[in-house]
């Protein structure tokens, strides 16, 4: 995924965060109040913030995005990013055609016209990350240093955005 410049200074840094992760997972309540989380590949983050996924409209999931989430880790780079926010379903078959991508066929066998096809969109309202240094050996180092002085040393930047949802 390649993030759309964004708008907002906030939703930039997040566009930057999660820029090479490919995969995020969703997370979702079902209807008897437990959490589901699932894999998804995110397809395009547009200008807006909104992050869009290909799903299969008979999912049990496109019943459960008025509250969701969505977690992005590169654990080898030290980022974690948490979205709060909620999903929409989009059926528009141009936004279809135009994120259409080859390693969606094996779940989608006809292609952008399948007729179970859809779009979420999700429109993330808050941000958690936390971006560690690089390097292992840097992490390595903050873990050890940490322990030692009894309180977190170069463990890197963590914090909030709200409002991503907002132009």
């Amino acid at each position: 995924m390649k993030p759309d410049t964004q708008t907002s200074a906030e939703r930039q840094h997040v566009a930057d965060l999660i820029d090479d992760i490919s995969t995020a997972m969703l997370t979702t309540v079902e209807p008897d109040g437990s959490l589901a989380s699932r894999p998804m590949a995110p397809l395009e983050m547009d200008e807006n913030g909104a992050i869009w996924f290909y799903t299969d409209l008979r999912s049990a999931k496109v019943e459960q995005l008025r509250a969701a989430n969505l977690a992005f880790v590169d654990a080898s780079d030290g980022t974690y990013v948490s979205l709060s926010g909620r999903g929409e379903i989009v059926t528009d078959r141009a936004h279809i055609e135009r994120l259409w991508t080859a390693f969606a066929k094996p779940w989608f066998p006809e292609g952008p016209d399948s007729p179970n096809l859809g779009l979420i969109k999700f429109v993330p309202d808050a941000a958690d990350y936390w971006d560690a240094p690089d390097s292992t050996m840097v992490r390595a180092f903050g873990v050890v240093a940490s322990a030692l002085a009894g309180k977190p040393i170069a463990m890197g930047e963590h914090g909030t955005h709200t409002g991503l949802s907002q132009t």
